[in-house]
């Protein structure tokens, strides 16, 4: 449904002093507050610099008075947002009095929030406060309060409502940022974890983009938005918390099971029934709400409700089987009885409001009932009407009007023509409307002071009954907040079983230990789109084979094969089953990559300066715990300048012992091993992609072994991307001269002999040239005769 979809906008407020940092942001799709407590982070706010890849924030709110570490990060970022995927956001200042620690104090305290019970005493409600919001963190307290006074000032998302109505914060959830593997977006880029597509239609979405084929994409089976929401987020946060991981694994395990297929099943179904409801609560809170919304709601409850009752069916070994039993309280069955006590769908469906159950409201009940007989009453009203009027009225009748009341209609008759003749004694004339005069009479006068507008009062008991009910929904709005959040775990790793059945995925084994050994790895996307996809296995030790240089043809599956173990290393870390036979992952903080070159001209950068600078990130950062991986670094340059410098990177790293990072080099540079660049180490193992020459053919067997690789087959690649014969003949020929250290002679240089007779054809044509005849144009001569024939001759 389109209207369960809002475009959503994030607004955060920061603060950074003495070291430490504090962020707090409003999310209007969920209508969430999430809230980070003080936390430490050095002057380059390597942190700060994550949460706002990650958040994307359209707007940041800072004190005026900031420290100018963070003045500069800001201005920075502003400046080169534009080449990235986010996009560039507002920096908005405050005055630093607005950040005050007691005036962001009375700030929260002082705001009505609609999950709070509207019985609770102030104290009572100081201490509720301070079981979710941590005062104890005063740098966050006042970031939260300069950011509830954006939202007051900006009007985020009520703009249009009334100056009383204040910005809807239905939770206050915290953000947290712990125990991530550092990656940057030229890694997410070139293993391809996320892809956007121009979508065939724009009016789809409102950024006319589609998810690609993308890791995302292929392993988005989640059943509503909050579980693509969730898959999303554990996508752009890998963790190296192994406690976290093997809980996910946990339960993916479970739902591989066979004897669990139709519990599988059970939750499925449930969980297509999860609808968007942080935007029913907000729209509860500005009284919006529609029949759609009620009905949503009610059919979210009762799912949630046969969540639960599967869940504590299931085993309470498995930690989110047990929070989901503890956590979906009878909170639950209290609303759903509510609305199904309350809501009549078939009469809100057919009159599209909201309409209230009978036996709810006797008052309600008592003006239906007469409203349902009324039209009989009127009937015999019109009868007694009709005998009082004059002779020459055929027929009358009394009908009823919303807001206007009871009226006395008569059809015109053919006398009646000027509005003079319309009056009729003892009636009060209306108006006159598809050739029938309205009129009050006595009878509809007495009718409107015993009957009342029953259509509108019936309208405004029932809206008062809407908005008793949506204050006790939105009090019980805890347990609301914690269906999405779980239910959006369980989609996600759903989701995650699914395509590890599918696909003969493997639980991967997490070792405290450095370095990782992969049985038949395969990369997630290829084999999905190749009819065949071997297999290659990875095999990295803690004190031995650390660095792995990669040799072969170029269309040998080099880089498939970096991707490969990038992604499989990637995908352990989210807690999903892994594309491999057997994996055992070694602790991992960061991936970083030189693959693909990302070029762009507001980055004001060459394409070789660009790949330094994702090579010298690795350098600068990696530690023994990263996983580098380098493709064909040093070819944006002069050759010899390449090689060197690649092998003074591996050579830095080779220095470092046990202590360098695990590293994955492929190459086409082979003096790297003919000159002997690197020494002779345990920490060093060479690979090459088997192939195999046949005649002309060269035939890729795609298969990693040890050895080193001397021939780059350009010739034959070269074929097979239908470069013309004698392109490559001569090509291979320049090589040739150039391995033998022999000249290359020119195949377009015309021979000693065809120079002379040029020079001879241009000297006889000027012998020819009558020098006295004014008509002879000698700079023509020049242009056209001698200067072609000299370039051609020189």
């Amino acid at each position: 449904d389109p209207e369960d979809h809002e475009c959503s906008e994030t607004h955060m407020s920061v603060l950074w002093y003495a070291g430490h940092l504090a962020i707090t942001y409003y999310d209007t799709e969920d209508c969430s507050v999430y809230f980070m407590p003080d936390i430490p982070d050095n002057e380059d706010l390597k942190l700060l610099h994550k949460v706002i890849g990650e958040v994307n924030p359209q707007c940041i709110v800072t004190s005026a008075k900031q420290d100018q570490n963070i003045a500069k990060f800001l201005t920075n970022l502003t400046a080169t947002a534009g080449d990235k995927d986010i996009g560039k956001p507002e920096i908005v200042l405050f005055p630093n009095t607005d950040f005050g620690l007691d005036v962001s104090k009375q700030r929260i305290l002082s705001r009505q929030f609609p999950f709070i019970p509207s019985h609770m005493t102030a104290t009572e409600k100081i201490l509720y406060l301070s079981s979710i919001i941590p005062f104890e963190s005063p740098l966050m307290i006042r970031a939260l309060g300069g950011l509830l006074k954006f939202l007051d000032r900006r009007r985020v998302g009520v703009e249009l409502e009334e100056s009383t109505i204040a910005v809807p914060i239905l939770a206050f959830k915290k953000f947290v940022l712990s125990d991530i593997v550092n990656m940057d977006q030229d890694t997410y880029c070139v293993l391809q974890i996320f892809k956007s597509d121009i979508h065939p239609s724009v009016y789809k979405l409102s950024s006319g983009l589609k998810e690609g084929f993308s890791l995302y994409g292929i392993l988005n089976r989640c059943r509503c938005k909050w579980g693509e929401k969730l898959l999303r987020l554990w996508l752009t946060r890998p963790t190296r918390n192994l406690t976290e991981l093997n809980k996910r694994l946990d339960v993916i395990h479970f739902f591989l099971l066979a004897q669990n297929h139709e519990t599988v099943l059970t939750l499925q179904g449930c969980l297509k029934n999860i609808k968007n409801v942080p935007l029913i609560l907000k729209r509860m809170t500005l009284s919006h709400t529609k029949v759609s919304d009620w009905q949503a709601l009610y059919k979210t409850v009762y799912s949630a409700v046969c969540l639960r009752d599967t869940c504590r069916s299931l085993p309470n070994t498995i930690e989110l089987f047990q929070t989901i039993s503890r956590v979906f309280t009878n909170d639950l069955h209290y609303i759903a009885s509510l609305i199904s006590k309350v809501v009549d769908f078939e009469g809100s469906i057919s009159e599209n409001r909201f309409t209230v159950r009978p036996n709810v409201d006797p008052t309600i009940d008592e003006k239906k009932r007469k409203l349902m007989g009324l039209s009989d009453f009127l009937t015999e009203v019109a009868r007694k009407e009709l005998e009082t009027l004059d002779n020459h009225i055929p027929s009358c009748c009394v009908i009823y009007i919303p807001l206007i009341g009871f009226l006395l209609s008569i059809p015109r008759l053919p006398t009646m023509v000027e509005k003079s003749d319309f009056e009729i004694e003892g009636l009060d004339f209306m108006f006159l409307s598809e050739d029938k005069l309205h009129y009050r009479s006595a009878r509809t006068k007495e009718l409107d002071s015993l009957l009342g507008d029953l259509h509108c009062e019936i309208r405004d008991q029932e809206t008062l009954i809407m908005h008793q009910l949506q204050t006790k929904i939105l009090e019980k709005s805890e347990v609301l907040n914690s269906v999405i959040e779980y239910t959006a775990h369980l989609d996600v790793l759903l989701a995650l079983s699914v395509m590890a059945r599918e696909n003969a995925y493997c639980r991967p084994r997490f070792t405290h230990r450095h370095g990782f050994h992969i049985k038949d790895g395969r990369h997630p996307l290829m084999e999905l789109c190749a009819k065949t996809f071997v297999a290659n296995p990875v095999n990295s030790g803690e004190a031995t084979r650390r660095i792995k240089i990669i040799t072969g043809p170029n269309s040998s599956g080099k880089s498939v094969y970096l991707k490969q173990v990038g992604l499989i290393v990637f995908m352990a870390l989210i807690g999903s089953y892994v594309p491999a036979a057997e994996a055992e992952i070694g602790v991992i903080d960061g991936i970083y990559t030189r693959i693909h070159s990302r070029e762009s001209v507001s980055v004001g950068l060459s394409t070789f300066m660009i790949d330094l600078n994702q090579v010298a990130k690795a350098v600068n950062n990696a530690t023994e715990r990263s996983l580098v991986l380098i493709d064909e670094f040093g070819k944006g340059t002069n050759t010899l300048d390449g090689l060197s410098l690649l092998a003074a990177v591996l050579r830095y790293w080779i220095s470092q012992g046990t202590q360098c990072p695990q590293v994955f080099v492929s190459t086409n540079f082979h003096s790297l091993m003919q000159l002997e660049l690197l020494p002779d180490t345990p920490l060093l193992e060479y690979l090459t992609m088997e192939t195999h020459q046949d005649g002309d053919e060269l035939i890729f067997f795609y298969q990693i072994k040890q050895g080193t690789s001397t021939v780059s087959h350009a010739a034959n690649i070269a074929a097979l991307a239908g470069m013309p014969a004698k392109i490559i003949e001569r090509g291979v020929e320049v090589s040739e001269l150039i391995r033998n250290g022999k000249a290359i002679k020119r195949i377009d240089h015309p021979s000693k002999g065809d120079r002379m007779e040029k020079c001879k054809s241009v000297v006889e044509k000027f012998l020819h040239l009558d020098l006295d005849d004014p008509h002879v144009d000698l700079e023509e001569f020049m242009h056209k005769e001698v200067l072609p024939s000299a370039a051609s001759v020189l």
